[in-house]
C-alpha cells in the first residue's frame, strides 16, 4: 500500500489526526491547508487520492475541485462540515468522487478511501494504448489517462474517464441508459438515479464542438447513446468541400 494522498484542510488538529491515521495505515500522505498549496503539491507529484474540505479561506474547496478537474482526473473525496443534501449534491456535480460530513467516524473515511482507490485502479479492457478519433479531434491515452480535444487536454473525473472510455471502446454500438448504469464500476455510488444523463451531458460539454448539437455521443431517442468514432461534423465539413 504505497498510494499517495493529499488532505488539503485548514483545520491544522484534524489535519493532522488524518495525517498520522493515514500514515500509520501504510499511505504516504501530504498536506495542505489552503487550496492554493494543494494545487501546487498536486502539479508536483503523482497523487492517487484528494482529500478536500470546503470551507477554507481563500480558495474553498468548491473552486479548489474545479481547478483540480481543470488539469487531472485523480479522485476527490469531500470532508467537511458543510454537510447536508444540496452541499453533497454540489461537489459529486463538480467533480468529486464521494463526500463525508464531518465529524466523521474513521471507518466510514477509512472505507471510502478505500472503496475510492479501488474504483479509480479498475483496469479496462482496452486493446490499443492510444484512441485516435475524427483525426485526431478526440484522443484517449489510456496509458497516461489523459483525454486531449483539438490538441488540448481536458480535465475529467474519474468517472467521466470511465464513461468516455467505455463509449469510446464500443463505437457504433447503441448502449441503453440502463447498460451503461450497470457498466460503470463507480457510477452508482457517486451520482443519482439520473446520473447517466448528468454524466453524458458533462462530458458533452468536454469534448463537443457544439454540445447541443453533439458529434461524438449521440442520442438514439427511446434507446440510449452511441459514440459515432469519425464525428458527424467531419463528414459535414467534408460535404461542404465537395
Amino acid at each position: 500500500m504505497n498510494e499517495k494522498i493529499l488532505i488539503v484542510d485548514d483545520d491544522y488538529d484534524l489535519l493532522t489526526v488524518m495525517r498520522l491515521g493515514l500514515t500509520r495505515s501504510g499511505y504516504h500522505v501530504m498536506t495542505a491547508s489552503d487550496g492554493t498549496e494543494g494545487i501546487r503539491l498536486l502539479r508536483e507529484n503523482c497523487l492517487d487520492l484528494v482529500l478536500l474540505d470546503v470551507m477554507m479561506p481563500d480558495m474553498d474547496g468548491w473552486e479548489t475541485c474545479q481547478q483540480i478537474r481543470a488539469i487531472s482526473c485523480v479522485p476527490i473525496i469531500f470532508v467537511s462540515a458543510h454537510n447536508n443534501e444540496q452541499a453533497r449534491v454540489k461537489g459529486l456535480r463538480l467533480g468529486g468522487d464521494d463526500y463525508i460530513g464531518k465529524p466523521f467516524h474513521i471507518a466510514e473515511l477509512y472505507a471510502s478511501i478505500k472503496t475510492t482507490l479501488q474504483r479509480s485502479q479498475i483496469p479496462s479492457p482496452h486493446k490499443e494504448p492510444i484512441l485516435c478519433f475524427a483525426g485526431g479531434e478526440l484522443v484517449i491515452d489510456t496509458t497516461k489517462r489523459l483525454v486531449l480535444v483539438r490538441g488540448e487536454q481536458v480535465g475529467m473525473t474519474p468517472t467521466e474517464y470511465r464513461l468516455l472510455l467505455y463509449l469510446a471502446e464500443r463505437q457504433g454500438r447503441v448502449l441503453t441508459t440502463e447498460e451503461i448504469y450497470e457498466s460503470i464500476g463507480d457510477i452508482k455510488t457517486t451520482m443519482m438515479s439520473t446520473s447517466v444523463n448528468w454524466c453524458i451531458w458533462q462530458l458533452r460539454g468536454k469534448i463537443e464542438h457544439d454540445p447541443a448539437h453533439p458529434c461524438f455521443i449521440t442520442t438514439e431517442p427511446g434507446l440510449g447513446y452511441r459514440f459515432v468514432a469519425n464525428g458527424n461534423h467531419s463528414e459535414k465539413k467534408l460535404s461542404l468541400k465537395g
